[in-house]
């Protein structure tokens, strides 16, 4: 592998990180994986073709990992509560743990009447708050309330956060459409429930003016769009959205619950990353040392070393997890192969070397770069493993299958990100050699 001109101005100065290696004299026991993996010396680097051969399979068009989202009212409740123990785990701060069950049983405590806002673009347009409230005036109770118009700030847009807590949401615009209303159609969050009214002057029948202007908008309102044009009533406009409002009332809870599942997560997840530093920092020095006793003849077996060396066990108390080690251990092994695939011990291992040379004389000695190269392994397998549970925090099992298909993307990510920190690896690379010599 070919390394950017650049690197070794992103480094430390090596000078006094190889000297340790040349104490290490056990590291000669792994010359023949410096000669097969690394130099590519014919009759070599069989285990890395092996591998080659899983991203090949691995590497196609993989999908973006998502969240298995609840698909009911109890189950984002649950999940809820899922959060806030986990939460407890982390941080000691009472006030925090009160706000935000608080927060929780406010939308499950939720009830009365539909909310209902209706937003304008600059100066009021279409119908007045009384004129909508007895139009849409049925069997379900309604509170409807005026947002203030839209207006953009220095040439930005932004949707007002306070109307995410309403039930729907009735956007009245003006014909014809401009480039501008479409910009902040857009706005609209995805999983914000609302309609569009367009009101019109033209004398165009209704059905062709409706089929015409659905065309023109994003699929996402061409069902929700209703056309108030001279010839008909207000009431009559809105009788589709009238009859919508038993069904908005019950899909708003499921969808707070999620909002606040998704900030919680956030928050949350800043605290599991500070504890997963400790556990990677930890770990990686754990299996360069066991590689460096016992080097490793092929680049299978050591992925098996470094999903068997990590903290399988605190990684999944720190993300909630029930699945079990070894499941955990399978797809720790799995995401450490397809790294191995995408040549993470190869970069390492060059760079290293790369490293030697510079220090002007002084050589890598085979088995302690196989021990840093496997310590760097772990650092890119511990970091997609993170980012797969955090994605996956609260699931009860593990889908392997998409874990297949989604590891290159997740190594990838995870190696490009640690590369970025190199030289603070290089820095504890040679702060544990030092050890590992006296």
């Amino acid at each position: 592998m070919k390394l950017p001109a650049s690197l070794p101005d992103l480094v430390v100065s090596p000078t006094s990180l190889l000297r340790p290696l040349a104490v290490a004299g056990v590291g000669l026991l792994a010359g023949q994986w410096l000669i097969s993996d690394v130099m590519h010396v014919p009759g070599g680097g069989l285990g890395l073709l092996a591998a080659g051969g899983v991203v090949i399979w691995l590497g196609r068009k993989p999908s973006q990992p998502r969240f298995a989202a609840p698909v009911s009212l109890d189950g984002w409740i649950n999940r809820c509560q899922d959060v806030l123990d986990q939460f407890a785990r982390f941080e000691q701060q009472p006030s925090a743990d009160l706000a935000r069950r608080s927060d929780l049983k406010a939308v499950v405590d939720r009830t009365g009447p539909v909310r209902m806002a209706m937003v304008t673009l600059g100066s009021p347009q279409g119908p007045d708050q009384e004129d909508l409230s007895r139009s849409l005036a049925g069997p379900v109770p309604l509170t409807l309330s005026l947002c203030h118009p839209l207006i953009t700030d220095d040439g930005s847009r932004s949707w007002p956060r306070g109307l995410v807590d309403q039930d729907l949401i009735l956007f009245i615009l003006n014909a014809p459409l401009l480039a501008s209303d479409l910009l902040w159609l857009q706005q609209v969050p995805d999983n914000q429930p609302a309609w569009l009214l367009v009101a019109s002057d033209a004398q165009e029948p209704s059905t062709d003016a409706l089929a015409s202007l659905r065309d023109d908008l994003p699929a996402r309102w061409r069902e929700r769009t209703l056309l108030l044009d001279p010839s008909m009533t207000l009431r009559t406009a809105l009788a589709p959205l009238r009859r919508s409002l038993k069904q908005a009332s019950t899909e708003t809870r499921p969808r707070l619950l999620a909002d606040l599942h998704r900030r919680w997560q956030r928050d949350l997840e800043s605290l599991r990353r500070d504890r997963f530093l400790q556990v990677q920092q930890r770990t990686q020095w754990v299996v360069a040392g066991s590689v460096l006793a016992s080097p490793v003849p092929s680049l299978d077996l050591l992925a098996v070393a470094v999903a068997n060396g990590l903290m399988i066990k605190e990684m999944g108390e720190i993300w909630g997890t029930s699945l079990q080690p070894d499941v955990l251990r399978e797809a720790a092994t799995q995401l450490a192969r397809v790294a191995l695939a995408q040549g993470v011990v190869e970069w390492t291992g060059q760079t290293l070397l790369g490293l030697a040379k510079l220090d002007g004389g002084s050589w890598l000695i085979a088995g302690a770069m196989q021990a840093l190269s496997a310590a760097y392994l772990t650092r890119v397998v511990g970091r997609s493993m993170a980012d797969w549970l955090a994605i996956n925090a609260g699931v009860d099992e593990l889908d392997l299958a998409a874990l297949k298909q989604q590891a290159p993307l997740l190594v990838a990510r995870a190696a490009e990100e640690e590369r970025m920190n190199w030289n603070g690896f290089v820095q504890q690379s040679r702060d544990w050699l030092l050890h590992a010599a006296s």
